[in-house]
């Protein structure tokens, strides 16, 4: 298989260099998932111990990603290429993937350092999990070539990305960045404005909400609760979002008698809905029970189940 090329729908600019600025585990994710697909990527981070961790991780993941048939003919995690040096990790780039800490003044000032340097056309992504781009951009002399490429962790593995523009961000850079993350397979997802935590992480967010007030009001156990979703509901959310979850609700009258019929007892749920007050105390009572959940099993161990699991998941999704 030959090494792929995401080209512009309105030049010949094709990306095959890609510069992943900040590691950690989400930058040497996506390291992993682009040279896996044949591209040239070089990574920098100023840590001390930056390439190290990220050369351990891009060579943790290349099994999973092999299993997955990700990884093109000729692709080696050798190729990764790391330099410290920012200016001159940008240069040839042709585009970048920006996984720095999750501060808005931090970001602001890393983006127009990297406008500066880089050619007009080089689309930089923000791997930003909810900070909002019309603010990160706003000090860049070419602003309509910053987005947010946010992923879903890890992203060599989890399909979605969701790509938001800023005020200031043109269509042709959402239709590239969109374009791009496709070739790479990915499901890219399009927001139509922005919003803090963008989607995926809102809906996270109302989950945990619920989920802790639950564990307040001592309803069940944080375990209990936590297999209230992986046993139930997460299994079907794994093929189906909520919308589509509630059509099948309905029977063979679908979304429109699920309405007509069920919304009812539903509202009063929502009614009823938490608020929960995070205290120290109920911090500790949340720690202490999801320490009581994974035993004996280490970060490490439940990472390992993870990802194993999800790469089961994914292959039989593909059936």
């Amino acid at each position: 298989m030959s090494s792929p090329a995401a080209t512009s729908p309105d030049s010949s600019r094709s990306i095959r260099h890609v510069a992943i600025v900040g590691a950690g585990t989400i930058g040497a994710s996506w390291a992993a998932l682009f040279l896996a697909q044949g591209l040239e990527v070089v990574v920098s981070d100023p840590g001390p111990h930056a390439q190290g961790q990220t050369v351990a991780r891009v060579q943790a993941a290349w099994p999973v990603l092999t299993e997955l048939g990700h990884v093109r003919a000729g692709a080696t995690p050798d190729a990764l290429r790391f330099e410290p040096d920012l200016e001159a990790a940008l240069a040839g780039a042709d585009f970048v993937q920006e996984n720095a800490p999750e501060r808005e003044d931090f970001k602001t000032d890393l983006f127009a350092r990297m406008d500066a340097v880089l050619p007009p056309h080089v689309i930089v992504a923000s791997s930003s999990s909810g900070l909002i781009m019309s603010r990160l951009q706003s000090r860049c002399r070419h602003p309509e070539r910053f987005v947010i490429g946010h992923p879903f962790n890890p992203p060599h593995l989890i399909p979605l990305v969701e790509v938001v523009g800023g005020d200031q961000t043109s269509a042709q850079t959402m239709d590239r960045a969109i374009d791009f993350y496709r070739s790479m397979g990915k499901h890219p997802i399009r927001l139509n404005k922005e919003v803090p935590g963008h989607i995926a992480n809102r809906l996270q967010a109302a989950l945990w909400r619920e989920a802790i007030h639950l564990a307040a009001e001592n309803v069940a156990s944080v375990a209990d609760i936590d297999a209230a979703v992986s046993q139930g509901p997460g299994l079907r959310w794994a093929l189906f979002g909520p919308h589509m979850t509630f059509n099948l609700g309905g029977g063979e009258g679908g979304m429109a008698h699920f309405m007509h019929h069920l919304l009812g007892p539903v509202q009063t749920w929502w009614d009823d809905l938490g608020a929960p007050d995070v205290t120290p105390d109920l911090q500790q009572r949340l720690i202490e029970g999801v320490n009581a959940e994974a035993g004996h099993r280490s970060i490490a161990d439940l990472v390992e189940t993870r990802d194993a699991q999800l790469t089961a998941l994914i292959k039989t999704l593909r059936r």
